[in-house]
């Protein structure tokens, strides 16, 4: 059986449509599984008619050519022949005659109208029984590569949804009155819009609603963990899977890029101010847009040779591919954002240089400091933080080397320390590089990963190994000092730190051997001191990090603003870009009371 028979007969055991007099299930051709067969007279030529069963796209195909305002003469049963014709309903958008089915849905018989004119996209149900109808299709998989295949290739995963699944997936939202979701959105999407708009098939229109409040929808799309945010608050989730918004939003953002549909405002107000974003990650993507729609002049200060910040050097191309990082840059270049790379604020110039020349600062540099563990042999060859592996892997293109300078870290048993996406990311992209064995080292059990679960699951399926309830001890080297081995021991978990998950301890005696020549260390980062050392009249916080006014994003100094994860620590995209929309906000409300100066640079 083909696989769209297979999804369509999934379909079908949640919706079924009946003849309302002989009661048997309208025909389905398998060919063309979105169509219901019916029998149709038209000018009294017998003919056949297909009609999709998705609620709100009908696509009507005849075996007689129908034009512009044409309306059948008669619906017919296909098993008893008898007119579904009825006389009392009238189609509520054009008025024309309509046929009437039954919808099985919720163990529960619905009435259902179809309009007879051509065109006409009406159905005759109430929203209650339309809700419920939603609440039984099931959430749609999202097709991708085969895991044997991806893991000897950097292609993206996910190939993302078709137009039929992504019109099927949007069906599932309840267009709810208090849209939850929009709550668990740090930039606050309107999710039920931009959905709705999807089921109209008004995809482009559904991308710019989402870029009302979220300039990257495409690389959200991909990367942020909609699963604890906006899904996690679904009321669809409640009884069923929730509805796949993140999916959905990377739909709209691929279809208004693939569609050359992307269209970039004039600024026709200007404030004759001018902002310095340090920093071309997500925050500071962010806030440039945010403010040069505003009408400021913006120029982003980038330390490395490429612009995307962790969006280009820490994210591997089968997660988010390079091309849709610059797409989204490009966009704001046109915009009209000015941007300098290989800037190293803190180094070439200051933050306090930047205010004679600017009205405002945001500091959205990111936490690229790696943390090490300080355990014995840690200095051994072939041992990397997990910034470095990936520096080299994506930033310096090091997977096509040698078309790209950068040789390819590479070992044959390779041990990724540490749980998270990161830990994900290096372990998935190790596979890639040809090793024989891949193996997570995490102290803690699975329940507490903090990676993203379809990140696990992708890992898992790739061949990526899992020592759980393990942490290393000392690194063990060969007589060329380059590690061949790693001293592990066994955990059990106690009770919960600071962070809420339960404290991994060690057992004593426990100690084993993990064979392994190449190491790499993803248990998080710390903030880089270079930006602290040339402004210290800049306060932080308890945990060296830059210390802001939640409200605004300003920090101690007047008109400097800061956010993302050198103010939290490591966080998400679409956290990071929040903090950017609020810095941006409270900048604006500020200059807006101040004159502005002529200032150069």
């Amino acid at each position: 059986m083909l696989e769209q028979d297979v999804r369509y007969l999934k379909y079908k055991t949640y919706l079924s449509f009946y003849c309302p007099h002989c009661s048997k299930t309208f025909n389905v051709e398998r060919q063309h599984e979105k169509s219901l067969i019916f029998n149709a007279r038209y000018k009294n030529q017998d003919m056949v008619l297909k009609l999709s069963p998705f609620l709100d796209v009908f696509d009507i195909k005849t075996s007689i050519p129908l034009k512009g305002d044409d309306v059948l003469d008669d619906l017919l049963c296909p098993h008893c022949k008898t007119s579904l014709i009825n006389p009392d309903v009238k189609c509520a958008e054009c008025g024309s005659k309509v046929g009437e089915a039954i919808v099985s849905a919720y163990a529960k018989l619905i009435p259902f109208f179809f309009c007879l004119k051509h065109g006409c996209e009406w159905h005759g149900i109430t929203k209650e029984d339309e809700k419920i109808i939603k609440l039984k299709i099931p959430r749609q998989d999202m097709p991708e590569q085969d895991p044997g295949i991806r893991a000897k290739n950097f292609q993206e995963v996910p190939y993302g949804f078709t137009t039929e699944l992504a019109l099927l997936e949007a069906g599932r939202c309840l267009q709810c009155k208090r849209p939850l979701c929009v709550e668990g959105c740090p930039v606050n999407i309107d999710i039920p819009g931009f959905i709705e708009l999807m089921t109209k098939e008004k995809f482009d229109a559904a991308a710019r609603k989402i870029k009302e409040t979220n300039v990257l929808p495409a690389i959200c799309g991909r990367v942020c963990p909609q699963e604890s945010q906006c899904e996690a608050r679904c009321i669809v989730g409640k009884k069923d899977e929730p509805v796949a918004i993140g999916r959905l939003e990377r739909f709209v953002a691929d279809y208004e890029r693939k569609m050359d549909l992307v269209k970039v405002p004039e600024i026709r107000h200007s404030t004759g101010k001018k902002i310095a974003v340090v920093g071309s990650g997500p925050g500071g993507l962010t806030v440039a847009a945010d403010m040069r729609l505003l009408g400021y002049e913006v120029t982003i200060f980038e330390a490395l040779h490429e612009p995307g910040g962790v969006l280009t050097y820490g994210i591997p191309e089968f997660r988010l591919p390079k091309s849709i990082v610059k797409f989204e840059i490009d966009y704001l270049i046109k915009l009209g954002c000015r941007l300098e790379l290989n800037h190293i604020i803190g180094n070439i110039l200051t933050v306090d240089d930047l205010l004679e020349h600017f009205d405002a600062v945001y500091i959205g540099v990111g936490a690229g400091l790696p943390w090490f563990m300080g355990l014995e042999g840690e200095s051994l060859g072939n041992i990397f933080s997990a910034n470095e592996y990936l520096t080299r892997m994506n930033l310096m293109k090091a997977y096509k080397f040698p078309e790209y300078d950068t040789p390819m870290p590479k070992g044959n048993r390779i041990a990724v320390i540490g749980g998270g996406n990161v830990a994900m990311d290096c372990a998935r992209t190790a596979m890639r590089t040809g090793s024989d064995e891949v193996t997570i080292v995490y102290r803690r059990s699975r329940h507490e990963l903090p990676a993203r679960i379809e990140e696990v699951h992708h890992a898992e399926e790739e061949g990526i190994r899992f020592r759980l309830l393990t942490s290393p001890v000392r690194y063990i080297g060969t007589d060329y000092n380059t590690i061949k081995a790693m001293e592990c021991i066994q955990m059990q978990l106690g009770e919960p730190d600071a962070s809420g998950r339960r404290r991994p301890v060690p057992i004593e005696g426990s100690n084993y051997i993990l064979e392994c020549d190449m190491a790499i260390v993803a248990i998080g980062n710390g903030p880089n001191p270079i930006i602290f050392n040339s402004t210290p009249d800049m306060k932080l916080n308890k945990r060296g990090y830059i210390d802001i006014n939640p409200e605004t994003g300003e920090t101690s100094k007047e008109f400097v603003y800061a956010g993302g994860d050198i103010v939290t620590g490591s966080a998400t995209v679409i956290e990071a870009m929040g903090s950017g929309r609020i810095a941006a906000r409270a900048m604006h409300k500020k200059l807006s009371k101040v004159k502005p100066e002529k200032k150069t640079i």
